[in-house]
């Protein structure tokens, strides 16, 4: 490789066994030399160990370089503020080895930042998924989870393009597909496209009556899934990316208030056009295959 990186020749670490690092290891099985993960949680560890998620897997988290078979990549798959956490963690190991290091945290901006200052032998690049489940976990990862899903890559100034290399690897070999963008319009677009959604799930299960339990169909199940999504695992993304958050917010109000006005003034042509709008820009959101100039494949 002119880049100097293949995968298959390479260890990779997924620091997170859980849906996403999870759903990774299965996909790079076999298509890497070696892959090691790491999860706090025991009993993951031991499901990991006993499914063969990986080659080797561990509970506590550590770089060596006393190996014949050092760390060529490591993946950060966790909520943003552990993610935040092993990088200040990082920025204090004495490892001197050259390393590729890519995270799948959902929000990029405050990850970036701690990137930045991570010593000179760590190659770090941004990068995001666009897939996952309500149902967390390792027993709930799928080999096939990333398939066909867009793959968010936001380089810092100091990423090399052997780290690009790598990161494009990774995401071809588990069948997604690599996309460009900076962390402020990563973080911007995903406020809306997946951060408030979660809020509006959260908040119509909140406000729906537990009596009307009996007659919930499946409208209601599919508007309200992402509020199955554990607080914990949100919270970490709603505080760094609070500012893009509120926006759009604010931008959900005007439309649901439109919507409130037409109705309360018993206006219902202008409902009607409110709503065909809605359905059209539903359909164009959807089934729209245009690339936007912000989102120019990776090269």
């Amino acid at each position: 490789m002119e880049d100097g990186f293949s995968l298959q020749d390479a260890t990779v670490a997924i620091v997170g066994l859980g849906l996403m690092g999870g759903s990774l290891a299965m996909s790079l099985k076999g298509k890497c030399a070696r892959l090691i993960g790491f999860d706090p949680h025991l009993p993951t560890v031991r499901l990991a160990r006993a499914a063969s998620t990986v080659d080797h897997a561990e509970s506590f988290f550590a770089l060596s370089e006393a190996t014949t078979k050092p760390i060529d990549v490591l993946v950060l798959a966790a909520p943003v503020p552990t993610i935040l956490g092993l990088l200040h963690q990082l920025r204090q190991v004495n490892y001197q080895l050259p390393l590729t290091l890519l995270d799948l945290g959902s929000t990029k901006r405050d990850i970036l930042q701690a990137m930045s200052s991570l010593p000179e032998n760590f190659d770090p690049i941004g990068g995001h998924p666009i897939c996952g489940k309500e149902k967390l976990g390792l027993e709930n990862a799928s080999a096939s989870l990333y398939q066909d899903a867009p793959f968010i890559l936001t380089p810092l100034t100091r990423t090399t393009q052997r780290a690009i290399s790598a990161a494009c690897q990774i995401i071809s070999a588990i069948g997604a597909h690599p996309l460009e963008m900076t962390a402020e319009q990563h973080d911007e677009i995903l406020s809306a496209t997946s951060h408030l959604p979660f809020l509006l799930s959260s908040a119509l299960a909140h406000s729906t009556p537990r009596a009307f339990a009996p007659f919930i169909g499946p409208g209601f199940r599919s508007t309200s899934r992402l509020a199955g999504s554990p607080a914990h695992m949100m919270l970490g993304i709603l505080q760094s990316n609070r500012d893009n958050i509120l926006r759009a917010i604010r931008s959900f109000h005007c439309a649901l208030n439109e919507i409130e006005s037409a109705l309360r003034d018993e206006n219902y042509l202008a409902l009607e056009n409110l709503l065909q709008r809605a359905r059209s820009e539903y359909h164009l959101l959807i089934d729209g295959e245009t690339i936007p100039k912000f989102q120019s494949p990776i090269l």
